[in-house]
Order: structure tokens, then sequence, then C-alpha cells
């Protein structure tokens, strides 16, 4: 790996942790199978605002505590868009029916708001990691 320091290049050799690696069911590249979710406007385009926002903001708790059980790796709303993309999931899971499962307790989804696509996905396991770090950087919970 190349580093790069005040214009300087620095060679580093990884190091690899064993344990680490186990913990996080990395497989000898580091990598792990996850299901991505892609999220879409859904059909239900007659709830009221004041439904929305009640479906949202419990959509917003199913995210929290599924991201504590360490079932939701990555979440987040795309920007406005021309694609009626609204969000992703990456689920810490392995299989569609799990998955589906998962998405079968938002609340958003449920009442059509929104739409799931799932996908299996093969990425770095450090992934896992990602909340421990987002604590450590947000002055502010969603």
């Amino acid at each position: 790996m190349l580093f790069y320091n005040f214009g300087f290049s620095q060679e580093t050799e990884p190091k690899f942790d064993e344990n680490l690696a186990k913990s996080l069911k990395a497989d000898e590249y580091g990598m792990k199978k996850y299901v991505f979710c892609l999220l879409k406007s859904g059909t239900n385009t007659t709830a009221s605002k004041e439904e929305t926002q009640k479906l949202f903001e419990g959509h917003m708790a199913n995210i929290n505590k599924l991201a504590k059980e360490g079932k939701l790796v990555v979440a987040g709303p795309f920007m406005k868009n021309d694609r009626s993309y609204r969000g992703i999931y990456i689920f810490n899971v392995e299989t569609i029916a799990e998955a589906e499962a998962l998405v079968a307790t938002d609340p958003a989804i449920k009442a059509k708001l929104l739409e799931a696509e799932l996908t299996p996905w093969y990425s770095s396991a450090a992934l896992q990691e990602t909340l421990k770090i987002h604590e450590k950087i947000a002055k502010k919970k969603i």
C-alpha cells in the first residue's frame, strides 16, 4: 500500500490481524457476503403528510435497531435524483431470504412508501466496523 505524506511516498506492509478477521467472518481476501438493498419510491402515493412522517419515524427507528443488532452495516439516503432511488441498505446477512425478513420490519416498506430491491453482494468484512467509527465522529444522532 502506498501512502503520501507531504509529497513523500512511504511503502507500508499491511498487518494481518487473524483475530479481527475471524471475528468479522472475513475470508482469505478480507471479504464476506452481504445483501445490498436499493430503496426506491413505493406505490403508495396517497398517504397523508402526518402518516408519512410517522412511518418515516418508524423507518429511522428500525434502521437504528437493525444497526445496533449488527444486521445493518450501512444505510443512507440518496440525494435528489430522477430515478426514484431513495436510499440503500447493506445487510450483514448472506441470503436474500434473511434480508427479506429484515426488510419486512420497516414500516415505510410495509406501507409501500418505499420498495426494496435485494441482491447478494461481496465486499470488505471491515464494513461491519463502520458504525463504531461513525459513533466517534457524529456530534448528533439522527
